[in-house]
Order: C-alpha cells, then sequence, then structure tokens
C-alpha cells in the first residue's frame, strides 16, 4: 500500500509539472498578465539514499592490534570443534581441512596456519565506529531436587507442548534468520504467555518440571546465562541445555534498577543485583517480571565437556564468545581486544563464535563465557568492558550483500 501511494504521489507531481501541448502553438508556456513570472531558483537536489556500510573491513595482519600477544595454540581445539560444524561448508572446506592434517600444532605453526589460510577483517558498526560492548557469561551451579520441597520449590520447566515455533524464512527468504514464538487460540496464532502468566500458573506448563531448585533469582540468572548445573539433594549433578524461549525479547533488569535509582551503576552487576533481592523479597517478583523473556531448558548429556552453544558444540570457557550473526557468521574465529572485568588489564584473545544471545545485538558485540565455577560467575558478573573485534574469514570467502 505504501508503494502504491508513493507511486500516486510521484505521478501527480509529474502531473503538475508538465506543460499543455496545443497543436500550432508555441511550447513554452505563457504566463497570465495577472500571475507575476516568479524569479527562477536554484533547484535543491533530492537526498541521496543511504549507502548500505559492510560491518566487515578486511585489514592486514599488521593492523590486528594486539595479535602477536596471544598465544592461538590454546585456542586450537575450540576452532578444531568450530571446524566440526562448519567443514562441511564449501568456504570452510579448505580451512578445515588443512587444519584437521596438523597434529599438536604449536604456537608459532597455529600462528602461521591463520595468517596464511585466512583474512581479518575489522567488526565496525553501522555508525562508523569501531568499539562496542563486551559483557561475560558463565554456567552456573544451583542445589535442587526431581521433587519439589519446601527447600525445593522453584520449577525448572522444559519445553510446554503448546509451544508454536514459526520459521518466517521458509515464506520470506530474506527473514531467514527470524523465527515467531506463538500459540494457537481458537483459529489464531497469538504471542504465547509471557514471565508474569507462566509463572503465575497461566501457562500449560504443569508436568514439564525437570527439577526443582530453592531460589527464583539463581533460576533467572540461569536463564539468562542459557545453561547451567543442578546439584540433586547434595549427591548427584546434572547438567541443562537450552531448549526454547517464550518469544519475548531480553529486557535488562540491572538497567530498570539503575533507570529508578535503586541501585547505582557501578553496582549494577549480577552480584549487585542478587544483593538488592536478599534486601527487596517483596519487590522480586514485580522486577523479574519486567523481562518477559522466559527459557527453557532440556537434561544434556553427563559428559559433555562444556555446554552448548547455538553452533551445537560444546563452549571452551575463556575461549567462546555469544556474537550477533547478522554479522558475524557462527562458527569463525574472532580475535577480541579488550580488558579484564572492572580493570584496564588487557585481554587479547583469539576466540570463536560459537553462541549466540537475545542480549547479544550490535555489530562491536560480544559475551564472553568464562566457564563454570565461583571464579567464572565473578568474572562474568563484573565484566562489562569496551573492546574490539576483528573477524577471521578464509582466504576468499564471500561476505554477504551490506543491509
Amino acid at each position: 500500500m505504501m508503494i502504491l501511494r508513493s507511486l500516486a504521489v510521484t505521478a501527480l507531481m509529474l502531473l503538475a509539472a508538465c506543460e499543455t501541448i496545443v497543436p500550432g502553438k508555441p511550447t513554452a508556456p505563457v504566463p497570465a498578465p495577472s500571475v507575476p513570472v516568479p524569479a527562477p531558483t536554484a533547484e535543491t537536489p533530492a537526498p541521496k539514499p543511504p549507502v548500505a556500510v559492510s560491518p566487515l573491513h578486511a585489514t592486514g595482519w599488521d593492523a590486528v592490534a594486539n595479535w602477536r600477544d596471544d598465544n592461538p595454540q590454546l585456542a586450537w581445539s575450540a576452532f578444531i570443534a568450530s571446524c566440526g560444524a562448519l567443514k562441511n561448508q564449501a568456504a570452510w572446506q579448505s580451512a578445515c581441512s588443512v587444519a584437521a592434517a596438523l597434529e599438536d600444532p604449536s604456537r608459532e605453526t597455529v600462528v602461521r596456519f591463520f595468517e596464511t589460510n585466512f583474512t581479518p577483517y575489522q567488526v565496525v558498526n553501522p555508525d562508523g565506529t569501531d568499539s562496542g560492548l563486551v559483557t561475560g557469561y558463565y554456567e552456573p551451579l544451583l542445589n535442587g531436587s526431581r521433587k519439589r520441597s519446601a527447600r525445593y520449590h522453584v520449577p525448572v520447566y522444559g519445553v510446554p507442548d503448546d509451544l508454536l515455533v514459526i520459521d518466517l524464512g521458509e515464506a520470506y527468504p530474506e527473514l531467514k534468520t527470524l523465527r515467531l514464538r506463538g500459540r494457537v487460540d481458537g483459529r489464531r496464532v497469538v504471542p504465547y504467555f509471557n514471565r508474569a502468566q507462566i509463572e503465575n500458573g497461566s501457562a500449560p506448563v504443569t508436568g514439564k518440571e525437570i527439577v526443582w531448585v530453592e531460589d527464583s533469582v539463581e533460576l533467572f540468572f540461569m536463564q539468562v546465562q542459557g545453561s547451567g548445573r543442578v546439584k540433586l539433594d547434595g549427591t548427584d549433578t546434572i547438567m541443562l541445555g537450552y531448549a526454547d524461549q517464550n518469544g519475548y525479547p531480553y529486557r535488562s533488569i540491572g538497567r530498570l534498577l539503575v533507570d529508578r535509582g535503586d541501585l547505582p551503576l557501578e553496582k549494577a552487576s549480577m552480584q549487585g543485583i542478587k544483593a538488592w533481592a536478599k534486601q527487596n523479597p517483596g519487590k522480586l517478583q514485580e522486577l523479574l517480571n519486567y523481562n518477559a523473556s522466559y527459557v527453557f531448558f532440556r537434561e544434556m548429556p553427563r559428559d559433555l565437556p562444556g555446554p552448548l552453544g547455538a553452533l551445537g558444540v560444546p563452549l571452551t570457557a575463556r575461549r567462546s564468545i555469544a556474537v550477533d550473526t547478522r554479522y558475524i557468521p557462527l562458527g569463525a574465529p574472532v580475535f577480541l581486544s579488550t580488558t579484564m572485568p572492572n580493570a584496564r588489564q588487557p585481554l587479547n584473545r583469539l576466540m570463536l563464535a560459537q553462541d549466540t544471545g537475545g542480549a547479544i545485538r550490535g555489530a562491536v558485540r560480544a559475551d564472553f563465557f568464562w566457564g563454570f565455577g565461583e571464579e567464572a560467575a565473578s568474572l562474568a558478573g563484573r565484566m562489562r568492558q569496551n573492546g574490539k573485534m576483528w573477524v577471521l574469514l578464509p582466504n576468499g570467502y564471500a561476505l554477504p550483500a551490506a543491509n
């Protein structure tokens, strides 16, 4: 309809600018005597359409800041894991075949491998800036039980039977990265239940409990992380992984607390939010409901070395990151130049883009996976740094058209 309206307006403008041509008469218009002839004015040039800018700018290796400061040999196993998912793609076959032939390569061999087989591209934001936000995440450990009790009363749900996932790319190829979540209401598909509705019993999730845990805040942060472990009754431990989500965008409760004046910005970390929750139990559920997004889990094999990322391979502590795949290909090596959490100590490291996240939106944007345990939790909770990124792509890689 907008296109038709634009065409109609254009046609009227063209008609207004046309002259009436009468046979035998001059084609130049003659104004009526009572109408003054306006002085000629300079025409204002039509505005130029915005130019699409690619977020990836090819550079030389000398332009990759601090490239030689890292030991990429420590990222080799993570890269081989990425190749396991990428090796059947034409663009990756050659590089992954060369990598497979290298047995226990040295640091210098790994450096030469990347410098010979890959081209670095600096990642740039749409506004032309080259730095962005780097946060952190980890694999938490919760206490829980297979049975509900006074202590373990917070359910961890699997995927509800009525949750629909609609892949828009099947009908609209340009929307191949978008999926809708919803449910059937009569003859209509409507949005799925939000967090508040799931928590108050409106959603049909009874019977989908995997385990019960003790703390709703801890479960909330496990949902934000996308995976975790649960120690059952103080003995056996199970791994939980992301299964699906209810379709709502992520909203930061830390940002809400700052905007309301409940927390200063420097304390809006995971640790600060947990401390606020203990001091304000009566306001907690309202705060959690602000983030309508809700994650459902599945029980994972216990022999996995780490949680599965969006690439389908286990994440490697301190070598895997989550990215926005609209800008960075999933599985690609990424050299990250940032600093340690709440510090100026440089953190320059070859990472693998093996995961995604609802809050990870933008070109120069990364979520650093710190691993499992208390130290990982402390580092991830405090990380909110500025950083630059270079994605490494096989020589000759065909970049998608800029959007």
